[in-house]
């Protein structure tokens, strides 16, 4: 055999198919394939990114055995992520086991999705409608593309914020270096990192999804399939404000947990592209939003936005960046 046809050598599937070494995506979306749940595997990436990526096989894919889908789609992105980000996610999966591996979680409950004890009943029959008019009907638009609305009971806001407390004495018992939130907040804790991944990647696609699909699909709501999921802390001996930024997410749902903090309100500028976002704001694009506990609000992550200083007080809010791998590499 010629090192050209050595190259060009299909690979067995297993299922007596051979696959050619050039087999890719397809550019569309099968949207009628039902595809595995990755939930149960150690992965480098979101498993709802596998299952995402699943409906872009090749038809002669989609009915193999999920270990040979999961092959195929991990060497694809490993082979198109960015150069060097394949060691960065090695080493940040090394990082996570660590916590994992000594952390004991505080309020167990909080680790598996329970939506009967974590979200308020109005919320849970707007989802379960799953329609325009039913989220409408829990929710206000102050402003174009900015949504407000119920979400958490208060129960699950405590549970979640002695949580975050208990992850934070054990890094300082542990002297424990944790990754920050994001590059701006420099207090508050990556949930990912603490086990609640799963969790969230739940709450993702269970509830935010479905509202993605309805009020974003023009920037990635369609297809959401990984997050970042963390919390912020402001106030004394915290971060103060947070400037003038857009989110690195394609949906963006920010939900104030608590506790009593004066100040702190959310100030959006309107939604701008990379080469635009310094641009001036036109009238009609400036909003503020106070603050209430278990009150979430929903945006494109593209939509200026900053908080004012929090003067007094604490004030611990979620936040989980939505993305689109799919949408990010079109």
């Amino acid at each position: 055999m010629s090192t050209d046809d050595a190259t060009e050598k299909a690979r067995e599937n297993g299922n007596g198919v051979e696959l050619p070494s050039t087999q890719r995506l397809i550019p569309f979306e099968n949207k009628e394939h039902n595809p595995e749940s990755y939930e149960d595997m150690q992965l480098d990436y979101s498993p709802l990114l596998f299952s995402s990526l699943e409906r872009y096989l090749p038809p002669n894919m989609l009915n193999l055995p999920r270990d040979r889908k999961f092959h195929f789609l991990s060497d694809i992105l490993t082979r198109y992520s960015p150069q060097g980000e394949h060691t960065r996610v090695q080493k940040h999966r090394k990082y996570r086991q660590q916590i994992l591996s000594n952390y004991e979680p505080r309020h167990k409950e909080l680790y598996t999705m329970n939506a009967a004890n974590f979200f308020v009943p109005s919320f849970l029959k707007a989802i379960s409608e799953n329609s325009e008019e039913s989220f409408r009907s829990i929710m206000l638009e102050p402003t174009p593309g900015v949504y407000t609305f119920e979400m958490f009971q208060p129960k699950f806001c405590e549970m979640l914020m002695a949580e975050v407390e208990s992850m934070e004495r054990w890094v300082h018992d542990q002297r424990f270096h944790i990754i920050c939130p994001n590059t701006m907040n420099k207090y508050g804790v990556v949930l990912d990192d603490f086990g609640l991944e799963t969790m969230l990647n739940k709450l993702m696609d269970g509830y935010i999804c479905p509202m993605s699909r309805v009020f974003f699909p023009e920037v990635g709501g369609l297809t959401l399939d990984s997050h970042h999921g963390f919390v912020v802390e402001y106030g004394v001996n915290r971060d103060i404000e947070l400037g003038f930024h857009v989110d690195d997410s394609e949906v963006t749902l920010n939900v104030c947990l608590g506790e009593q903090f004066y100040g702190g309100d959310l100030f959006f500028r309107g939604v701008r592209c990379d080469k635009h976002v310094n641009t001036e704001t036109q009238s009609e694009e400036v909003f503020d939003y106070a603050h209430i506990p278990g009150r979430a609000v929903l945006h494109r992550g593209r939509h200026r936005h900053g908080a004012r200083a929090t003067i007094s007080g604490h004030r611990v809010n979620l936040v989980i960046w939505c993305r689109s791998y799919c949408l990010d590499r079109d």
